[in-house]
């Protein structure tokens, strides 16, 4: 395998610190919290990100003291953060934390949360900048949008600005999210709300953008003269965790397909952006939401596969059925896998198939983009069967080793004519040395400055539930056969590969060590 030259680039941008601004978390005592949220906050304070007129406030029921917190969040910070943490940034970042109790249905709450921003906002400077981030189970971010806006806490001065950020899921259907919409925005602005995917954060899903559009490599065969397929796999190993009795009302295509893979979809597929801003690269995906084609109940059964994962093996463990799952109904008709065929309807992707697939329980957690080129007949080799070699394939890998792989064929060395596939492969922590970020410190960074460009729209996001309404209500009535199942531990079930067969293509192999 060819690698390329390992050493690292110079940084030529002018870095900008993030504006000075008081967060406050809502659910500050829960996982996504302790886990994402104050390591990302870690991480840019490391990076000298992080203005100095910054603080946090976590807010919840339970009856923290200031200083309990802090010791809290100094522990989780060793967890979930960093091996070796700076015991002087640390004392610097919990010196700016403070927790309030409250019960996010009570407006005298909202009183005691403005108060403290009044205090925090002349102790640390932050200009009165407010960052109001919803880490909380869904059915809470319309109330809590309410609460701030009968209480004054979002309404933006000139010198000032007040910001929303609201957590994935985002409604359940088109239905949902359009009321959902229409409450935040009888708090808020939709120039003020940020609805964050941190899958956009990641390092090789942003650089689709530089990789395409920047370099002018690939971008001028970025089409369906050259391209046979595309092929976008989400994988995970891990089951439900205890989370079944969430999971089980939510399923694959609510949980990853609909929010993650299409916002992946959009900026493989987008037109080039006149300019990287926020509202026009926002524009561009929004245009292959719309030119996605939309699927009738006789289409579903065809491009759609769904199915659950049963009992089997990953590594050493042997992993109950999903029905088995604690808090899993047993008799459950969500689906843990699913697998869709689409057709983006323009003129750069005629009948170019875009072929999706996500599950948990399967045998490799890797998320990846594969674009498959079309095959080169050329008569001066038809004598070696270059049909039997694989079609040449550039490989996105978003997680775990973010990079870029491309699978070519080559003459293999010595006097015959012989030819065989070669790889050559980029890898982030080879190059840069290190790891890309995982994705939530990018996006904080982000909304801290008001960009933003990876951040999903209010009529991006109706427009991403009409595509996926169709399927949901086939599926609510479908005949129960139609839920497949596949072994935990494999690639998924077999209607998923016969859905490609039929097209006379096949799902990448993912090998173990890639």
């Amino acid at each position: 395998m060819s690698t390329v030259e390992t050493k690292p680039a110079k940084q030529t941008a002018n870095i900008r610190l993030s504006d000075p601004c008081a967060m406050v978390i809502f659910g500050a005592a829960g996982d996504l919290t302790r886990r994402k949220l104050f390591p990302a906050l870690y991480h840019l304070a490391e990076n000298k990100l992080l203005s100095d007129n910054f603080c946090v406030i976590g807010t919840g029921r339970r009856p923290y003291s200031h200083e309990v917190y802090r010791e809290k969040v100094v522990e989780d910070l060793k967890e979930f953060a960093t091996a070796n943490p700076d015991p002087e940034l640390i004392k610097w970042f919990v010196e700016r934390i403070y927790f309030l109790q409250g019960d996010f249905k009570d407006p005298a709450s909202f009183k005691s949360l403005n108060e403290l921003l009044n205090q925090v906002d002349t102790t640390h400077d932050t200009k009165s900048n407010h960052l109001y981030y919803l880490a909380t189970p869904p059915d809470w971010f319309g109330p809590i949008a309410d609460q701030l806006g009968k209480a004054g806490l979002t309404s933006q001065e000139k010198e000032s600005w007040k910001r929303l950020v609201v957590e994935k899921p985002f409604g359940d259907d088109l239905q949902s999210a359009i009321a959902l919409n229409k409450q935040l925005l009888g708090s808020v602005e939709e120039s003020q709300i940020y609805r964050i995917d941190h899958y956009l954060g990641k390092e090789t899903v942003q650089n689709i953008m530089v990789f395409r559009f920047a370099d002018g490599l690939f971008e001028p065969i970025w089409n369906h003269n050259y391209i046979d397929n595309v092929q976008i796999t989400v994988a995970e190993t891990v089951g439900v965790e205890g989370r079944g009795g969430y999971y089980d009302g939510v399923g694959a295509l609510r949980d990853m397909l609909q929010n993650h893979m299409f916002q992946v979809l959009a900026l493989t597929a987008m037109e080039p952006p006149a300019r990287y801003e926020a509202e026009i690269v926002r524009d561009a995906k929004r245009d292959v939401f719309r030119a996605i084609r939309r699927m009738k109940s006789e289409d579903v059964i065809r491009n759609v596969v769904r199915a659950q994962y049963a009992e089997g093996t990953i590594g050493s463990k042997a992993i109950p059925a999903y029905r088995a799952e604690p808090s899993v109904n047993p008799e459950s008709m969500t689906e843990t896998y699913v697998a869709m065929k689409l057709f983006i309807d323009n003129g750069r992707w005629k009948n170019v198939p875009f072929y999706l697939r996500t599950g948990k329980s399967l045998a490799k957690r890797t998320s990846e983009i594969a674009i498959r080129f079309r095959r080169q007949t050329l008569t001066k080799f038809d004598d070696m069967a270059i049909e039997n070699l694989s079609p040449s394939t550039l490989i996105l890998r978003l997680q775990p080793d973010d990079g870029i792989n491309l699978r070519m064929g080559a003459k293999v060395p010595g006097p015959v004519m012989k030819m065989d596939m070669v790889e050559m492969n980029f890898c982030y922590k080879d190059y840069f040395g290190a790891q890309g970020a995982g994705g939530y410190e990018t996006l904080l960074y982000d909304i801290m400055n008001g960009d933003h460009t990876l951040f999903t729209r209010a009529d991006n996001l109706e427009t991403n539930w009409s595509i996926v309404d169709p399927i949901l209500n086939y599926w609510a009535s479908a005949p129960k056969d139609t839920l497949h199942t596949y072994p935990a531990g494999s690639w998924g079930p077999k209607e998923s590969s016969n859905m490609l067969s039929k097209d006379h293509r096949r799902w990448r192999r993912i090998p173990a060590n890639t």
